[in-house]
Formats: C-alpha cells, sequence, structure tokens
C-alpha cells in the first residue's frame, strides 16, 4: 500500500545507482560553455506540451501537476487509487486510466536486447579495442555509439521504433533514460552527441503525439530543454543530491521526482517539505519491486 506522507507546503534510478559513480565525472566545462549561451525557455502552459498550431505537429499532454506519482520499472502493479501518474517500461502496458509515461533505455542497451544491437549491421555499439563498452553499474547494458550523424540516425531508427511501440500501446509520454551515458565512455563521446540524437527522439515523440522527459543530468537542464526539445523532467535523487531546483528553474512545475530510502537527504517528510523538490514526489526501494514484493516501499507526498 503506497503512504501519503504530510506536511509539505503549496508550491507555485536505475539511474540514481550509477550517479554514485558518476559525481564530478561530466565535462563541465563543456556544458557550461553551451548552457551559458542560452536562456532557459519559459516553462510550457499547464496541460500542453507545445502548441500544435505553431509546431505542425499532433498536440502532447503533460503530467497533472502536482499528481501523486508511482514508478514501476521493477513490474507493472495496479497503482494505489491516489495515482495519477504511472512510469512503466515499454514492453508493459500502460495504465489506462492514469497518465502513462513509457521508459525507453535511449543511450545504452536494455537488459535482455544486447543480441538484437550486436547483429544491427550498422555496428551501433560503442567500442574499445574491439570490445563493447558497458555501463559499470549495470553490466548487462552497452552503450550506443552516438559519435558520429549516421551512427545516431541508425540508433533513432531503432529507438524511434520502442518511441512509435509506446504511442501504439496508448502512453501518453516517454521518458528516455542514460543521456549521460557519455560520461562513462572513456572519453569516445560528447555531451554534444547526446544532444543531437536526444533531438532525434524529441522529434519521433512529437510526430506520434507523445511528450517527452528528459531522465536525470540536471546540470544540462536548460540547453536540452531549448535545443533538444524536451517538455519535462524526471528526476532521481534531485533532493538528495540538492539539484532540484536547477530542474524547477527550467520545467517549473512539470519536474517528477524519486528518491530512494538509503540515499534520503534528512527524512522524506523533510524533501516532501523542501520548497525545491517537484510537486510529484515518490518514495521507492532501490530495485524498484513491484507491491506484494518483500522490500516494496512506495510512499508520496
Amino acid at each position: 500500500m503506497n503512504e501519503r506522507v504530510e506536511g509539505r507546503p503549496a508550491l507555485a534510478s536505475r539511474s540514481a545507482a550509477r550517479r554514485l559513480l558518476r559525481r564530478g565525472s561530466i565535462g563541465a566545462s563543456l556544458i557550461a560553455t553551451m548552457i551559458g549561451g542560452l536562456t532557459a525557455c519559459a516553462a510550457a502552459p499547464q496541460g500542453s506540451a507545445a502548441d500544435p498550431a505553431s509546431t505542425g505537429r499532433p498536440a502532447s499532454s503533460l503530467p497533472p501537476v502536482g499528481g501523486a506519482f508511482d514508478y514501476q520499472l521493477g513490474g507493472a502493479y495496479p497503482p494505489d487509487d491516489d495515482v495519477e501518474i504511472v512510469v512503466r517500461d515499454r514492453t508493459e502496458a500502460p495504465d489506462a486510466a492514469r497518465y502513462s509515461i513509457c521508459y525507453v533505455n535511449g543511450f545504452q542497451t536494455q537488459p535482455g536486447d544486447a543480441a538484437r544491437w550486436r547483429s544491427d549491421p550498422s555496428n551501433l555499439l560503442l567500442t574499445v579495442d574491439g570490445e563493447a563498452v558497458v555501463d559499470p553499474a549495470w553490466p548487462d547494458e552497452l552503450l550506443l555509439d552516438t559519435s558520429t550523424p549516421e551512427r545516431r540516425s541508425g540508433i533513432a531508427r531503432i529507438v524511434g521504433a520502442m518511441i512509435d511501440d509506446c504511442a501504439r500501446a496508448g502512453y501518453d509520454a516517454v521518458e528516455i533514460d542514460n543521456l549521460d551515458s557519455f560520461t562513462r565512455s572513456h572519453g569516445r563521446l560528447e555531451f554534444a552527441d547526446s544532444l543531437a540524437l536526444a533531438g532525434e527522439f524529441a522529434d519521433r515523440a512529437h510526430a506520434n503525439g507523445l511528450a517527452i522527459a528528459q531522465k536525470n543530468t540536471a546540470e544540462s537542464a536548460g540547453v536540452l530543454r531549448e535545443r533538444a526539445g524536451f517538455d519535462f523532467a524526471i528526476a532521481e535523487s534531485c533532493h538528495a543530491w540538492d539539484e532540484c531546483g536547477a530542474y524547477r528553474e527550467v520545467y517549473g512545475e512539470h519536474v517528477l521526482g524519486i528518491e530512494y530510502p538509503d540515499e534520503l537527504r534528512g527524512s522524506f517528510a523533510q524533501a516532501c517539505a523542501d520548497r525545491d523538490s517537484p510537486d510529484s514526489l515518490v518514495l521507492r526501494d532501490r530495485a524498484l519491486r513491484p507491491a506484494g514484493e518483500p522490500g516494496h516501499v512506495s510512499e508520496f507526498c
């Protein structure tokens, strides 16, 4: 059963484990230079990711502001009655009664998919001395080679089909994970590579009438929204790492947050009460276990 944490004042990852390995490893000077030349655009109007008349694409809706949020990547289960927003893996069906977000691993292979990528004739895996580069925190995930326009196009072809599947299944939005894969590439990939590919993913999502979420990478939120076209953000451990304000400065109310018990800065009630925290914040167990399994944790503000 989910539990609601009270006491929050009114307000105007998988990769969290990886975060411990990458703190301080991002090319700060490169990102600062790119961000410094851009002004973060204002938050999109509530309920609409963009004006379809001005973009020429189907309208896409944003998650309900302040809606209780459940993060179900470890397996789908019926959410608590109060939950309004649910994230599930692309291999799961969406919750038709709630705003549903489809998880897609856009910059690395998803567990179990390595053989499919290895067999692609376009050679889309990043290699060093002939060996595929693995994510040290997730050894069943291989990094994709985003270093050239040709390879980015090949990746966009495969991941774009996954985004199409999310739309056909009835999802409202997609979450693209591992924007920060370049930090694990032994210097062979750059932030600019991720930025360029993220723009292709955003175009594909918008063409399907889906909103698209930036996942983590707080230090790049402004440039990612401005140049890639992300509509909202999903942030892991932003309160624990004091990064929530960076997302809210760019996306305003349109930020969803996940915190983990082993990383809390203080209590979850304190995270909920922090004015910088997302309006939609959930506490999940690190393994994201389905409800009913030992160790399952799901509390929301």
